[in-house]
């Protein structure tokens, strides 16, 4: 069954599958013998629930300065935001230290498939989900301590990723230069194919950038489907006029730096520029995405005691409120209200997101795009 990313609600996306995680003689004389095989593994059965039992409970006691040693998270986030989120899990647990390696979602992602056979990181904190299922292989299963209070439509059927922000997906440009040339404000991913843009646009590689590759699929869902979007695509790709960046943090930075435009990019890169009256942004009226941002436990790492520790701090509360109200993220959980200026999902024209089909054909999607620049 096919799981999308629905207007407003987004309840389609996909369902969760939740696991916390011969003769008269022989017949006579069997019977004993399988009852006491039954209660041998009942008992088996039942030490081991008590010996979890004991575990569950030495850890809720655990106190936050109990914790110690080494947690080493990669991250696609923007410097501002990753950096508030971990010096505040190393507030709360002074003794762990965090090592942070910040890329691009996409070369992450293939560093953590690279590196499975010894793994270096311990958690992947940021990047669609999409881009996650798409390696969910190398990521293990964990339900985080704040699993009652995000919706299933969030979470990976496996357990191998959960979402920790709503992610639209915006056009910010850059109001003085539009201004002076007499331009409109673009309100549409169509109106970016027109003539006047040519040169104009900021876009990243959907190989490097998990965020540039969730804008790619939604374009191509947008306009005419998983076949006839490419055509689209292919005049998208025409009006950069060659000009491709190579990181998606670069697309909203160039635009307020006047570089661009036009840029390509996630409300919650766009909402840092509240207060600079020369930029702003708008929500495709042609119709947008929501894909999560996730967070991954990935397996065989060297640290899973503090990767799930980071994993239940970033879906925590405390996180993300610090997360929404300074930097402008939408909460996932369902118990926080999203910040002061942010459109309601409801509000906002939602493609279909086919978040299977993104997610299995990532490498055939991403080779398409390839293809179309040397062409």
């Amino acid at each position: 069954m096919k799981k999308r990313f629905a207007a407003a609600s987004l309840a389609a996306m996909m369902v969760l599958s939740m696991t916390a995680c011969g003769g008269g003689n022989t017949a006579t004389t069997a019977a004993p013998a399988e009852t006491k095989a039954e209660e041998t593994t009942a008992a088996e059965a039942k030490e081991e629930s008590k010996e979890e039992a004991k575990e569950s409970e030495a850890t809720a006691e655990k106190a936050p300065e109990d914790y110690s040693g080494t947690v080493v998270v990669y991250s696609p986030h923007d410097a501002d935001p990753l950096n508030a989120g971990v010096n505040l899990f190393m507030e709360k647990y002074p003794n762990v230290k965090v090592e942070v390696v910040a890329a691009g979602t996409g070369e992450l992602c293939n560093r953590i498939a690279a590196e499975s056979a010894n793994p270096i990181a311990d958690v992947l904190w940021g990047g669609g989900a999409d881009s996650l299922a798409a390696f969910k292989d190398y990521f293990a299963p964990y339900v985080c301590a704040n699993d009652d209070v995000i919706a299933e439509e969030y979470k990976d059927p496996d357990d191998k990723w959960i979402g920790e922000s709503p992610l639209p997906m915006v056009l910010f440009y850059n109001k003085d230069l539009i201004e002076k040339d007499g331009m409109t404000i673009p309100e549409t991913w169509e109106d970016l194919t027109k003539p006047e843009w040519k040169g104009k646009i900021a876009y990243c590689l959907p190989s490097k950038s998990g965020s540039a590759y969730t804008q790619l699929c939604t374009m191509i869902l947008g306009h005419g489907g998983k076949e006839d979007g490419w055509d689209f695509i292919k005049k998208l790709y025409d009006n950069l006029d060659g000009k491709i960046v190579d990181s998606s943090g670069k697309c909203h930075k160039m635009v307020a730096d006047g570089e661009f435009y036009v840029g390509l990019t996630l409300e919650k890169a766009a909402v840092q520029y509240k207060d600079d009256p020369s930029v702003g942004f708008v929500y495709p009226k042609d119709g947008t995405s929501a894909v999560p941002d996730g967070v991954a436990l990935v397996k065989g790492c060297p640290n899973e005691e503090n990767a799930k520790l980071f994993i239940d701090f970033v879906t925590s509360k405390e996180c993300q409120t610090e997360q929404s109200e300074n930097w402008g993220r939408r909460p996932v959980r369902s118990d926080m209200d999203v910040a002061d200026g942010l459109a309601k999902l409801s509000d906002l024209v939602l493609v279909d997101y086919d978040f299977d089909w993104a997610a299995n054909e990532k490498e055939s999607i991403i080779e398409h795009f390839n293809d179309i620049m040397v062409d």
